[in-house]
């Protein structure tokens, strides 16, 4: 591949180089939310800025943890795991936000997948579609761990990843309306708690480039809950998802050190 940093020694995307990073590193979409996350580690400094991509880097119990941006949908956080992964990270928790599709699942819970469904298109470019996309099992039992400690109010199953956020909004308005109200249904029928857009990319991404990945959600409403014309709570702040996958980074480091 064509060195694009002209040896600079800094990934192309990400801007980070070795040393910049933890093996641990928390993935939002939002770079507004990378300062926000970085509070809840010692001594965290901002290493890069390019694009969507915002990197600080900290420490949690004494090791290097990091946080860095992805920005919305698979194709950019497909490009920060694997520039990540590059300068020596190794565990991903994703951090994010998604809508409630369950009757159960209510704005302001904290949603872990155990699977995401593949309706989106970056994966297809790392595994042929009928690989399935989960994340690692210690993380995700970390995160479980984590907001059971923290008595956050949370669910653990299958989501559903896209790639377009009008196409779960305003299927109807699509000519392929057809084919996603179909869909939308069937997830329903199967359990599907709820929709984002990263996770698929980044299980797919993760299990070939043998890192731990996880991820956990803040339900900002219910779509489904709305139609029914039940209450229809909005959350909008992410921190009790944040303190879940924070909490869950010092689960995993002191496993992972009690292992070594």
């Amino acid at each position: 591949m064509i060195d694009y940093t002209e040896g600079s020694g800094k990934q192309y995307h990400t801007g980070v180089g070795i040393g910049d990073v933890g093996e641990y590193v928390i993935l939002p979409g939002d770079p507004k939310r990378c300062a926000k996350i970085a509070e809840h580690f010692e001594n965290a400094k901002l290493v890069a800025d390019v694009r969507e991509f915002v990197t600080y880097t900290g420490t949690l119990d004494g090791v290097k943890v990091s946080v860095t941006s992805t920005g919305i949908g698979g194709p950019s956080a497909s490009i920060a795991i694997n520039e990540l992964s590059k300068v020596g990270a190794k565990t991903f928790i994703r951090v994010g936000t998604c809508g409630g599709m369950q009757k159960n699942v209510m704005g302001g819970d904290v949603v872990i997948a155990t699977g995401a469904i593949r309706m989106e298109g970056t994966s297809r470019e790392y595994a042929p579609i009928e690989y399935p996309a989960v994340p690692d099992f210690d993380v995700t039992n970390a995160l479980v761990q984590a907001s059971q400690k923290l008595n956050i109010p949370h669910h653990t199953g299958v989501v559903q990843c896209k790639d377009s956020f009008f196409g779960q909004h305003e299927p109807e308005l699509m000519p392929v309306s057809y084919e996603l109200e179909n869909k939308w249904q069937a997830w329903l029928k199967m359990g599907c708690l709820a929709s984002e857009m990263e996770s698929a990319a980044l299980f797919i991404a993760g299990s070939f480039l043998k890192v731990r990945v996880g991820s956990c959600f803040l339900v900002v409403a219910n779509q489904e809950r709305a139609k029914k014309g039940l209450s229809n709570k909005q959350a909008h702040d992410t921190e009790c998802a944040i303190k879940t996958a924070v909490e869950a980074i010092r689960i995993l480091i002191k496993s992972d050190k009690q292992k070594q």
